[in-house]
C-alpha cells in the first residue's frame, strides 16, 4: 500500500544485483530496471541463475499479482516470496470485516465480470481500473439504488487516502483521479430470490411465458455453465434468461419485439436482481448484428418465420462447442425449422414433450400444449481449423 516507492520494504536492497519494478515507481538507481510485466518476466527467466534479483510489486505478491505468475516459471528452491498487505486485507482491517463475508473479483484490465462470485456473498471486493465503475453501472442497471452499498478505497496507504461510501449509479469521477489505485467493496443489501421460480414469480402479457416444467427442461438441455453468454430470442417474460442467471450465473442478452413484454421483462429483471443482462427491443433478426459478443448458448423461444430463416446465421454466430436450442409448439414451425436446418446441412436432434398437470383440490386435468425441442451442437473436430 502507499506510493510507488520502496519505503515499505523491510529488507536490505543493496545486496541485490538487480532490482525490478513497475514503470510507475519513482525510485532511481543504476541497478533499478523499470519494466512492464512481459519484460520483467523475460529478464528474470533469462537471468535468475546468474544474478540475485529483487522484483518489487505493490500490495501482496500473492494477491492478483504479476509476482506469483513469474515465480511459477522458476524452480521452487530459487524463489523466496516476501509477502505484504494486499489492498483487500488493508480495507477489511479498516472496516472490521471478516474474510468469510467477502468474495473477490478483478476488473483491472478485464471487462468480463465473474458472475459466479459477483454479489454471491454479503460483500464483493473489486480490483478496479479507470473503466470499472462504468462497467459495474452497466451490469447493475436493473437493480435499485437501495440494493447496493458501495465503499471506495482510493489511494490506500497514501497520506490522503479515501475510504467512503459512494453511489455508482450517479457517481461523479471529478472527485477522484481514477488513474491512481482504487478498489470497491460492494455490500449486497437485497435477499437473493430462490434459484427455482414459480410461474407466478414473473409478470407476463397474457401468460406469454415458458411454463415451469418446460423451463426446467429448456435450461437443462442448454448445458449452461457459469459466465457463459446466453441469447434468449423471443424472450416473452424473460423467465428463461432470468432463471438461467439465477441458477448458472450466465450473462444474458434478451431479444423481444413487443413493447409491453419488454416493460414486463424490465420489471422481472429488477425483481429478481439480475446483473450483466441486456434487453434489446425490436425485431430480433434485425438486432443480431448489433451484438458483438459471441454467444455460447442460444435459446430460440419465439420470433416467427423471420427468425427461423436466420437459424443458419445464428449457428455461425454460435461459439465453438456451443449449443442452440429451439422451441416449437406447432408442427408448421417445426417443419419450417427442420427444413431450414437441413438446407444449411446443420445436424440436430429433436424431442417432443407432452405434459399434463393436475391442479386444485379436485386434481383437475390441465394439459399443456405439446412442445418440440430441436438441439444443435456446434462441435469443432480435430481435423478442422477454426476460422
Amino acid at each position: 500500500m502507499g506510493d510507488y516507492n520502496f519505503d515499505n520494504l523491510t529488507i536490505e536492497i543493496d545486496k541485490f544485483d538487480t532490482i525490478l519494478c513497475d514503470r510507475n515507481f519513482k525510485e532511481e538507481g543504476k541497478n533499478i530496471l523499470k519494466l512492464g510485466f512481459k519484460e520483467a518476466k523475460a529478464y528474470i527467466v533469462e537471468n535468475h541463475k546468474r544474478e540475485s534479483i529483487l522484483y518489487v510489486v505493490t500490495g501482496s505478491p500473492l494477491f492478483y499479482s504479476a509476482g506469483i505468475l513469474i515465480a511459477k516459471k522458476l524452480p521452487h528452491n530459487e524463489v523466496k516470496i516476501i509477502n505484504n498487505t494486499s489492498s483487500k486485507t488493508y480495507l477489511l482491517e479498516k472496516l472490521l470485516l471478516s474474510e468469510t463475508e467477502v468474495e473477490t473479483i478483478s476488473l483491472h484490465g478485464r471487462n468480463k465480470i465473474d458472475l459466479s462470485k459477483f454479489l454471491n456473498n454479503t460483500y464483493t471486493f473489486v480490483l478496479c481500473d479507470i473503466f470499472t465503475i462504468e462497467r459495474l453501472k452497466e451490469a447493475t442497471k436493473y437493480l435499485d439504488s437501495n440494493d447496493l452499498e458501495v465503499t471506495i478505497g482510493y489511494k490506500l496507504g497514501y497520506p490522503d487516502e479515501v475510504i467512503e461510501q459512494i453511489s455508482i449509479f450517479d457517481f461523479s469521477t471529478k472527485a477522484f483521479n481514477l488513474t491512481f489505485p482504487y478498489v470497491l467493496l460492494i455490500k449486497r443489501l437485497f435477499v437473493p430470490k430462490p434459484t427455482i421460480s414459480e410461474d407466478s414469480d414473473f409478470k407476463t402479457e397474457r401468460g406469454m411465458i415458458t411454463k415451469q416444467y418446460k423451463r426446467h427442461l429448456t435450461l437443462q438441455n442448454l448445458d449452461l455453465e457459469p459466465n457463459q453468454m446466453l441469447w434468449d430470442i423471443g424472450a416473452g417474460s424473460g423467465s428463461c434468461a432470468i432463471e438461467a442467471y439465477k441458477r448458472y450465473r450466465v450473462t444474458t442478452t434478451l431479444f423481444e419485439k413487443q413493447t409491453q413484454r419488454c416493460d414486463f421483462i424490465k420489471e422481472n429483471l429488477a425483481v429478481h436482481h439480475v446483473c450483466d443482462s441486456t434487453l434489446l427491443e425490436g425485431s430480433a433478426e434485425e438486432l443480431f448484428e448489433c451484438v458483438s459478443d459471441t454467444p455460447d448458448r442460444i435459446f430460440v423461444g419465439g420470433g416467427g418465420e423471420k427468425v427461423i430463416a436466420k437459424l443458419p446465421y445464428l449457428y455461425k454466430r454460435l461459439a465453438s462447442n456451443g449449443v442452440m436450442l429451439i422451441n416449437a409448439i406447432t408442427l408448421k414451425n417445426l417443419t419450417q425449422m427442420i427444413t431450414v436446418l437441413n438446407e444449411a446441412k446443420i445436424e440436430y436432434k429433436v424431442i417432443s414433450l407432452s405434459l399434463t398437470t393436475y391442479k386444485g383440490k379436485l386434481d383437475l386435468i390441465e394439459p399443456e400444449r405439446q412442445l418440440f425441442q430441436i438441439k444443435v451442437l456446434k462441435e469443432i473436430f480435430a481435423c478442422e481449423t477454426p476460422k
